[in-house]
């Protein structure tokens, strides 16, 4: 019987200003034998180019850098239809509105720099396998803002742009059972437990999930999310 060939290693691109952060985080990453890193960026328009060169699996994106914030790469970035990379946004600042403006531009996760070497490591093996890696009570914090209170249309002088909020119209509407889901999803809910509530199997969740994302054009959990309380679905 045939060995199947061990799956490739997770390609991550780390984005951030300074060198010794930058060279800490491939330390950590390097040591994991599904990780490697491909290459390393300190500005946001560096980060724009080594994405478009490198393709990676995951960027690890800092906010505050010169010529370029991390809210504006990610945006670029996600925009990119040659580039399918998934981006957490990793900051010094625990800030609701940088984790809203991330979100807003296609960002699928958020960490503060003072997270441990472990949890960084979750956080590139979630978002290469599909997942968002917020944590629930960050999750219930911040996408209570895009339920309840509209995008702005330009943030403070501090601040990066958030781009106006549209408006979301499926082609393709959602099933009730679909529609339970994403529910569930939006309370932080996982594959397991959303199988426990609904009375199904956890691959039948696992397929419905797939739809969901594919009905909403959402590139993981984190912006279906996002889509639901858009939709008003929470």
């Amino acid at each position: 019987m045939t060995t199947p060939a061990p799956a490739p290693p997770i390609r991550v691109l780390i984005v951030d200003d300074h060198a010794m952060l930058r060279a800490g985080f491939r330390t950590i990453l390097d040591t994991q034998p599904d990780i490697t890193v491909v290459g390393e960026a300190a500005t946001g328009a560096e980060a724009l180019a080594q994405a478009s060169a490198l393709h990676p699996d995951v960027i690890t994106m800092d906010v505050q850098m010169p010529d370029m914030d991390g809210i504006e790469a990610t945006r670029r970035i996600v925009a990119d239809p040659a580039v399918a990379a998934a981006i957490a946004i990793v900051t010094t600042f625990d800030r609701d509105d940088y984790l809203y403006q991330a979100l807003d531009a296609g960002a699928s996760g958020f960490l503060l720099k003072n997270a441990g070497a472990e949890d960084l490591i979750a956080a590139v093996r979630a978002l290469a396998a599909g997942d968002g890696m917020l944590a629930p009570e960050v999750t219930r914090r911040v996408l209570a803002r895009f339920a309840h209170a509209p995008a702005p249309t330009a943030a403070p002088a501090s601040g990066p742009v958030i781009a106006p909020t549209a408006p979301v119209v499926l082609v393709d509407p959602l099933t009730d059972r679909e529609a339970e889901v994403l529910v569930l999803l939006a309370d932080a809910r996982s594959n397991a437990e959303i199988a426990s509530a609904l009375f199904i199997g956890e691959a039948t969740v696992k397929t419905h999930v797939s739809r969901i994302l594919q009905k909403l054009g959402a590139r993981d959990r984190v912006q279906a999310v996002v889509l639901a309380h858009r939709m008003g679905l929470t």
